[in-house]
């Protein structure tokens, strides 16, 4: 039982320091990674924003369900694109989960952007 004691320390005193590290190394590239972005011109909300969370844009929704801006004036369309291409990757078939969800959100997106259209074109 006695050489557990100096390995104790000696991890310890390894960790401990290296924590120490990290702790002001992170955040320190956290910042310098949001600084670099404006100067890119990035908006800051958006550099920030987690990649998980990031929403796709118009244009990469429009490009995922193949539909042009007039296209996706259609519901039928995005409906029909959308039914058309996540079958076609379905998992079960040997499809690719990653672009289902791709083409799940560009739907979601475009219906959104539809539905905001819709309720405009009433306040009006």
């Amino acid at each position: 039982m006695a050489p557990l004691g100096p390995l104790a320390r000696f991890l310890a005193q390894l960790v401990v320091p290296v924590v120490a590290v990290l702790a002001r190394a992170i955040p320190a590239a956290y910042g310098q990674a949001l600084q670099n972005a404006r100067k890119a011109g990035v908006d800051a909300a958006e550099a920030s924003a987690p990649v998980f969370g990031k929403r796709i844009s118009r244009a990469e929704a429009l490009q995922v369900l193949n539909l042009t801006e007039k296209e996706a004036a259609n519901p039928e369309a995005i409906q029909r694109q959308f039914d058309r291409y996540f079958a076609a990757n379905e998992v079960s078939k040997g499809g690719s989960f990653y672009l289902q969800s791709k083409i799940y959100r560009a739907k979601e997106l475009l219906t959104e952007f539809q539905e905001e259209k819709r309720r405009e074109e009433m306040k009006q």
